[in-house]
């Protein structure tokens, strides 16, 4: 596209009229816009945040009310031939966040339907014996066959700020019902219905109301409807692209696999074939190339609100889970859940930190973290699990990348004791070398390091290794459980990592090779040894 030179980023921009107005780039995916909006249907879809769910909804909103006006240029307009002007109603329910009460949520519905719906005309008085939802219902019956257009967004903010009130989400729950029964009693008038959110709450409880909901979530056909794909980003990003490899001074496929590894990786659909990178992410790089490889999604607005309301009355697996295989049955995924039955490992996948990698065996989704950004999101989630809520810094065990990268293995010894010393031991004590390894590891990769764990050669596995700066670390551990056999520990680790040639392959790096004993009862390590 040789006028994107001209073109500004859609950084921060969820409004498409905006967009297209100020001549910022659009990755056309209005071919799939079309196929959607054609048919007089209603869709659900589920996608983690910051991926451009907004967005999407005001394209919807444009192509209703105003037809092609703001679609120049585009696939869709070859494709739309529909004439007619819709009413269209935006509700966007991340406004019904905020409430300590039935009666206050009731009351800032009544106000979102009042303001939203009034825009096409419907007027709401304020009445104890007439609610907002059977005023609407009176209105609704005077409006013409398929002639409004409802789009919701952020369907699910409501119910996962009151996730861990019990009795106050079954009454939010019930008047979002309400509202959704009197859509479907109007069905005559409904012309496309599209809502979106993080989570898929039971459709059987919500929006069993409206039927024939298709919920597209999983749908190969619109896997890359949200987030771009890898040849998306070449042909739209090719000036930020030639930019930025420019101002980090490497070749523009090098920069190609870098972004990869840090943004893309994301897969959305049940056949785990169409990989997308994190629109934000890809944006913000290209905005302040010279910054690095900054990790955007999580800088931007913290966790999903679901995933820490999650965490406050369960928990997320064991940090020895963090590097191991995860599976979930498609089923699962493909189903809704209910508070009561929302899974770890369901709720990681809706909200991002875990992507479809494959699919076997015909219903077994395997399971892996995208890319370096949401692997380091995801390693400072366990850490702060692992410190009770700190993050590594509050435990004076912060600088590990400095350390490894310009001090001693004595350094990294005393480092490593800091923070194990501030573990929260009645939770997450060290059993074995495998519970050893696993904390070192999701520490390290909080830190923003690519571990390896069990790295294989010809000889053997070592424990971990991991890159810092121009050094190529390795290490050995071993765990006494006693105040016995430390020195014969220590001496086996070091002869493990001579006869094993851990790190005799050719490295680019100076390479720095330690065995380390941990003993259980002292809960820390209490040898050391450069090999």
């Amino acid at each position: 596209m040789k006028d994107n030179k001209l073109k500004n980023l859609p950084l921060g921009t969820s409004d498409f009229a905006v967009l297209r107005y100020a001549n910022e780039i659009y990755v056309d995916k209005s071919d799939l816009v079309y196929e959607l909006a054609s048919t007089r249907r209603k869709y659900f879809l589920a996608r983690p945040r910051r991926f451009g769910k907004s967005l999407l909804i005001s394209t919807f909103e444009s192509l209703f009310t105003h037809g092609l006006r703001d679609f120049k240029g585009l696939a869709i307009e070859k494709l739309w031939v529909e004439e007619t002007k819709f009413l269209v109603v935006r509700l966007d329910f991340s406004e019904l966040k905020f409430f300590s009460s039935p009666e206050e949520f009731s009351r800032k519905f009544a106000s979102l339907i009042s303001r939203c719906f009034g825009t096409v005309g419907f007027q709401y008085v304020d009445d104890d014996l007439n609610s907002a939802a059977g005023q609407l219902s009176t209105w609704l019956q005077t409006l013409r066959l398929s002639s409004l257009v409802v789009l919701i967004d952020e369907y699910d903010a409501p119910l996962t700020s009151c996730l861990n009130q019990h009795e106050l989400f079954n009454a939010v729950r019930g008047q979002l019902s309400e509202f959704y029964a009197v859509l479907k009693s109007h069905d005559r008038a409904l012309r496309f219905v599209f809502i979106t959110g993080i989570t898929k709450f039971n459709k059987m409880r919500i929006f069993s109301e409206l039927n024939n909901l298709s919920d597209i979530s999983l749908a190969p056909r619109f896997g890359s409807l949200l987030g771009y794909t890898h040849e998306e980003v070449q042909t739209y990003f090719g000036p930020y692209i030639a930019k930025s490899a420019e101002v980090l001074s490497i070749g523009q496929n090098e920069l190609l696999d870098l972004l990869a590894a840090h943004y893309d990786g994301f897969c959305f659909e049940e056949s785990g074939t169409k990989k997308v990178f994190a629109p934000w992410s890809l944006l913000n790089f290209f905005a302040q190339p010279d910054r690095g490889f900054k990790d955007y999604w999580f800088e931007s607005g913290g966790r999903p609100a679901v995933l820490m309301e999650y965490l406050k009355s369960h928990t997320i697996k064991e940090p020895e889970e963090y590097a191991r295989d995860k599976t979930i049955s498609l089923s699962a995924l493909t189903g809704s859940s209910d508070v009561e039955t929302l899974s770890d490992i369901g709720l990681l996948t809706q909200a991002g930190y875990l992507t479809i990698k494959s699919v076997e065996f015909g219903n077994t989704v395997f399971l892996d973290y995208p890319n370096l950004e949401v692997k380091r999101a995801m390693a400072q989630l366990y850490t702060e699990r692992l410190l009770d809520g700190k993050v590594a810094g509050q435990v004076g065990a912060g600088p590990i990348v400095k350390v490894l990268c310009e001090e001693s293995a004595e350094s990294v010894f005393h480092i490593l004791n800091r923070l194990f010393l501030a573990i929260d031991y009645q939770r997450y004590p060290v059993r074995d070398e495998a519970s050893l390894r696993a904390y070192v590891q999701v520490y390290f990769a909080g830190a923003g390091l690519d571990v390896k764990v069990e790295h294989h050669n010809a000889h053997g596995r070592s424990d971990l290794e991991v890159n810092a700066g121009n050094r190529h670390w390795i290490f050995e551990f071993k765990v006494v459980q006693g105040n016995k056999g430390e020195t014969e520990k220590l001496s086996e680790a070091v002869e493990q990592i001579k006869q094993r040639h851990y790190g005799d392959q050719q490295y680019s790096k100076e390479v720095k090779k330690v065995a380390l004993v941990f003993s259980v009862e002292a809960r820390q390590f209490v040898k050391w040894q450069e090999v």
